[in-house]
């Protein structure tokens, strides 16, 4: 089972766009002026890799739908914007609703390294419907994730300068117990050595630290059995090598303790003078205020 995400915030309400509008967009964004090409599907222009000033009002986190287009294919025009003084990586999920506003498929991109100050117009199709599907009518920004380009996640692709690729998966969660694994891959040339636990911040919304809560080592601090226990052990990476820890918490509300912690991101350092990365466990902590770290360990050979 996989760890369930965070509820759609009430701020992304407003960044729903009707299908019915035929993906036109007057220049600026605004309700008057000449109507230009459909922004998505057959016809659409090119789009830009990148333009000066925002396609429309950015919306929470600089995302914002632009533009949509209906029929056997229905596509949707956002435009991320970068507000941040340094590039940024964005994680956007768009949502594609029926006309009575249920949920037909949700599509996620990345869009990768928005300069500052700059704005990057993107389309996306609602392809492969499950048979049978209702005729979708509107998009909307579901859920932006976003991380300094410097400090994205990655899984695959070019290895990055440090040498070493590291992310976090989707976990597990079972009776209000939260389970999330970071994977360390050794893609350098040279050997890459672990001895200990990774430096985890907890990171909310604006990436700002979250205090009030405990960081402990090893995940038996929580709950046993999890995998993330154990004693530290030095873990030496060959070229192709990886390694795991896990990070372990409840995500239990008792009234009156405090209030609930809600935090999408998780800043990690895999060792003491490693260069950061930015995953995204999407944190509910509840009002428990503990959050279990266990040690690294070497993968098994495949």
């Amino acid at each position: 089972m996989r760890t369930a995400r965070l509820a759609l915030p009430a701020a992304f309400a407003g960044l729903l766009l009707p299908l019915s509008a035929c993906g036109t967009v007057p220049p600026g964004g605004g309700a008057a002026g000449p109507a230009v090409p459909p922004v998505c599907g057959p016809g659409a222009p090119p789009s830009p890799a990148a333009e000066p000033g925002a396609t429309a009002s950015p919306g929470p986190d600089g995302v914002t739908v632009v533009g949509s287009v209906g029929g056997d294919r229905p596509c949707a025009a956002y435009s991320v914007t970068n507000r941040e003084t340094e590039p940024f990586t964005y994680l956007v999920t768009l949502a594609f609703l029926s006309e009575s506003g249920g949920a037909v498929t949700n599509v996620e991109e990345t869009v990768d390294a928005v300069a500052p100050g700059r704005t990057v117009r993107r389309t996306v199709t609602a392809a492969d419907l499950p048979p049978g599907a209702p005729r979708v009518a509107r998009a909307r920004v579901l859920t932006v994730r976003s991380f300094p380009t410097a400090e994205a996640p990655a899984e695959a692709g070019a290895c990055p300068a440090t040498g070493v690729r590291v992310y976090a998966d989707d976990g597990d969660a079972a009776m209000g117990l939260r389970v999330v694994g970071l994977h360390l891959e050794n893609c350098g040339t040279r050997p890459y050595r672990l001895d200990g636990y990774p430096r985890v911040e907890i990171r909310d919304e604006d990436h700002d630290r979250v205090d009030g809560v405990t960081i402990t080592r090893g995940g038996e601090t929580v709950a046993g059995g999890t995998g993330a226990d154990g004693p530290a052990r030095p873990v030496t990476l060959e070229p192709g090598e990886r390694a795991h820890a896990g990070l372990v918490w409840r995500n239990t509300v008792e009234a009156g303790v405090g209030d609930p912690v809600n935090a999408p991101y998780a800043r990690v350092w895999a060792k003491p003078g490693a260069a950061p990365v930015t995953v995204v466990p999407e944190f509910d902590i509840g009002t428990t205020g503990k959050l279990g770290v266990g040690p690294w360990k070497k993968d098994e050979p495949r």
